[in-house]
């Protein structure tokens, strides 16, 4: 056998196995979603009793889904000044007519599933097919379908400091696509049940990230909606 011979035969193993590495990769990420975030020490309050909702049905808190943001521990950053960040910017209610003291408490809720975990981000209810607005100017960094959020949109920021994050949608808004820039209020997707949301409480899991300097959609530190939108 000769030199280029051998070099070959020892290429075609290596070959077989990164696509065997990637393979199971792509499909880890469906089934589970990237590993949980580190909680977040933006600690929000407590709920001590549900606030009054114009609409009786926002009062109501989804069934636990079982898993969480499809998000993974980023650096800890300064966790005071960037939610003094968010809350300078004019950043807007995904869904329309829900009153904030809706998400109080959602943050810290406890779910079951991969050992358990806290929720790190706000369930809103709202009627199946409720158009979901982006937060604030930004791009669509990213479209992705999970076991666990279903139909989900990962939005950065203008500065690409910070990762908003839709999940359970029932679809995308037509032409939405990765690379997109958006403006504020802009509909992205509609409200749903993909992913393992309970079948008959249609909402949207709503989170907020502030990524590393990486600037990974899959990577960032949970900071509590209800404080970014109550200031």
């Amino acid at each position: 056998m000769t030199a280029r011979t051998r070099r070959r035969a020892a290429v075609i193993p290596a070959l077989v196995v990164a696509f065997g590495a990637g393979l199971a990769t792509g499909w880890i990420l469906r089934e589970k979603g990237p590993p949980l975030p580190a909680a977040s020490n933006l600690v929000g309050l407590k709920l001590d009793a549900e606030a009054p909702a114009e609409d009786p049905r926002m009062s109501e808190r989804p069934v636990p889904t079982t898993e969480g943001p499809m998000i993974s521990a980023g650096p800890p950053p300064e966790a005071a000044a960037a939610l003094a960040a968010l809350q300078q910017r004019d950043l807007r209610m995904p869904i329309d007519g829900v009153n904030v003291e809706i998400l109080k408490g959602s943050f810290d809720e406890h779910r079951s599933g991969s050992g358990g975990h806290v929720h790190d981000a706000a369930d809103i209810l709202a009627p199946r097919n409720t158009p979901i607005h982006a937060v604030e100017n930004g791009t669509i960094a990213k479209l992705f379908v999970s076991k666990a959020g279903g139909n989900t949109i990962y939005q950065f920021d203008p500065t690409g400091q910070f990762c908003y994050y839709y999940a359970h949608l029932e679809r995308y808004a037509d032409g939405v696509h990765e690379g997109q820039a958006v403006a504020r209020g802009d509909v992205i997707g509609y409200v749903g049940t993909s992913g393992n949301a309970p079948p008959l409480v249609p909402h949207v899991h709503f989170a907020v990230y502030e990524l590393g300097p990486e600037r990974h959609w899959w990577q960032g530190r949970a900071i509590d909606p209800y404080l970014v939108f109550h200031h």
